[in-house]
């Protein structure tokens, strides 16, 4: 059984420590807000339940699943020796390296971030041994998305990486292995489909619903970029956005359109309304 320490009960820390738990995995989630774990547990015990309704497994293996996920309130309260400890947290580089410090004490054998734009090298600069250091950017929702991203950094070992694909396919997870360049490979393509569906959006080309239409009718996407976008987040978005901007040039500008709906406080589904009303 592996043991599974993920860092963060939010959106993709759940998602992570489900897919951990389905493959069998002890794992252990930090979350230090109670509301905040009540709604992972709630999650975790709704997507388990749709899982059975539709003949994926078990009603016993859905409680084994839910049994199999621990939550603590501090990375000091996870013991040494995980297999694998994956950071999940705000796409902040000083919150991620502090976080990355305190989970590197617990000495596992291979630390993870699951960041979608942050440098891998700039966060190993945390961390005491970056040789099992690396990053591994899950796509949401975890549980149905099947690609994994793992980001090696200058100082990445082959064991580290070796580790990395080994887990994810324990996860029933595809990976794929990029150097640590802004917006890695994924990122760079997602990002810069959604900026272009805002821009078609502000210049009044069509509607937001025609847009995405577009994307999943024409090119068979799952989920069109303004709808993911919402579900990633506006806030994130603009984050990455201004991220690579930085990094790669103007093409990745944030439109104001997206500028404004996070001055607003529309956020997408977290706060109820981004390009879509998303009722709580």
């Amino acid at each position: 059984m592996k043991r599974v320490g993920v860092i963060g009960g939010g959106t993709m820390g759940v998602g992570i420590a489900y897919v951990c738990a389905q493959a069998g995995g002890a794992v252990t989630v930090v979350e230090p807000d109670d509301e905040r774990a009540e709604r992972m547990r709630g999650i975790i015990r709704d997507t388990a339940a749709g899982a059975v309704k539709r003949g994926k497994f078990s009603s016993a293996e859905a409680d084994a699943l839910d049994r199999g996920i621990e939550r603590v309130r501090e990375i000091s309260d996870l013991a040494e020796g995980f297999d694998v400890i994956i950071e999940s947290v705000f796409e902040d580089l000083e919150l991620k390296r502090s976080v990355l410090a305190s989970a590197a004490a617990r000495n596992p054998d291979l630390l993870a971030s699951n960041t979608s734009a942050l440098s891998i090298d700039s966060l190993a600069e945390a961390v005491p041994d970056p040789s099992r250091f690396l990053g591994m950017h899950f796509f949401n929702p975890v549980w149905s998305l099947k690609l994994v991203e793992i980001v090696r950094g200058d100082a990445t070992s082959e064991d580290a990486l070796e580790t990395a694909r080994a887990l994810a396919a324990w996860m029933g997870k595809e990976s794929l292995v990029v150097h640590d360049v802004p917006g890695f490979a994924t990122s760079r393509l997602d990002l810069i489909a959604s900026l272009e569906a805002m821009r078609m959006l502000e210049s009044g080309v069509t509607s937001a619903e025609e847009i995405d239409r577009a994307a999943t009718l024409a090119y068979r996407h799952p989920v069109g970029p303004l709808r993911l976008s919402d579900i990633v987040g506006l806030d994130v978005r603009l984050d990455v956005a201004r991220a690579l901007e930085a990094a790669h040039g103007s093409r990745f500008a944030p439109p104001k359109i997206l500028e404004q709906m996070v001055a607003e406080g529309k956020l997408g589904v977290k706060s109820g309304q981004g390009f879509f009303h998303w009722p709580q």
